[in-house]
């Protein structure tokens, strides 16, 4: 799906260039392969959670803000059992039409029984505006 956007946004462009004399279609395809390599990482980096039940639902994305030329949003988990457990949460960010931008994997380890705590989930690359963050996937371990 990355990659059908990333081609799309390119067909339009064609002729083109920017202040560095790129086309569009060339930034366009550096972007598609950012996030096609960024979603094979987090996803590989799920992978490797063993043993695991789904918590997707326990787990809240913040407001995107931009901090340091990157975007980032508070992700926060609260743990409904009675034993301290960890999260792994996949997160992608989505522009408003719904085009996969970028993505990424946190840590949340050590939440308590019965409590909330929060990391900070954090694009690899500059984006513009405010995409969504999105929850694709959270595994408690």
């Amino acid at each position: 799906m990355a990659a059908a956007s990333a081609v799309a946004l390119g067909a339009g462009m064609t002729g083109c260039t920017n202040d560095s004399g790129e086309t569009p279609r060339s930034v366009a395809s550096e972007a598609g392969e950012a996030v096609q390599s960024a979603t094979a990482a987090a996803a590989s980096e799920m992978a490797k959670i063993k043993d695991g039940l789904n918590a997707t639902s326990e787990v809240k994305a913040g407001p995107t803000e931009a901090e340091n030329n990157r975007l980032s949003n508070e992700i926060t988990a609260t743990n409904p059992t009675d034993q301290t457990v960890d999260y792994t949460v996949l997160v992608n960010w989505k522009d408003t039409d719904g085009n996969l931008l970028d993505a990424t994997v946190v840590s949340i380890d050590a939440v308590p029984p019965g409590g909330t705590k929060s990391a900070k989930a954090q694009t690899h690359r500059d984006l513009s505006g405010t995409p969504r963050a999105e929850i694709v996937q959270a595994i408690r371990h």
